[in-house]
């Protein structure tokens, strides 16, 4: 059921619907509501634009999604190797050698535990570099990786 205002006046509206409306039947003159169309929703042309629109978004980001998660594990490679390198000055500052492995370190408190190479994916994959004189077993590590960085340099010269 409906209302209609006119000229301040409130009267009601049964059954009543503008012109060109395809009525079908009783229960819209009882209720007074428009029944729901079926004309709503979307034409499989119209999905398939919008999957292939898609489609191409995605082929577009991959490559740079791709380089900025390999920049991202190039920055941890590097944070990483300067906390090693970094623990390795202060175990030769304090005791006034070399440790004998990284393990070391973690055993006299430098490092909680020792970090995880990002490319390799493992905490034992460091190359230990030795010093030129034997005051110790590590001087300076280096990542266990095979891979080349983006800047062309291999990540086992970092």
């Amino acid at each position: 059921m409906g209302h209609r205002i006119k000229n301040g006046e409130k009267s009601e509206v049964r059954g009543q619907y503008p012109q060109g409306h395809k009525g079908s039947g009783v229960s819209e003159l009882t209720t007074g509501h428009r029944p729901l169309t079926t004309d709503s929703g979307f034409t499989i042309i119209e999905l398939m634009i919008v999957m292939a629109i898609i489609g191409i978004l995605l082929t577009i980001a991959q490559p740079q999604f791709h380089q900025y998660t390999t920049r991202a594990k190039e920055a941890v490679l590097k944070e990483n190797l300067f906390t090693i390198r970094d623990v390795i000055d202060q175990y030769y500052a304090d005791k006034a050698r070399y440790p004998d492995s990284i393990q070391d370190l973690v055993d006299n408190g430098y490092i909680r535990k020792i970090p995880e190479d990002p490319f390799t994916k493992s905490s034992d994959t460091w190359v230990e570099v030795p010093p030129d004189t034997a005051e110790g077993g590590i001087f300076d590590v280096h990542s266990g990786s095979d891979l080349i960085a983006l800047d062309g340099t291999p990540y086992n010269e970092w």
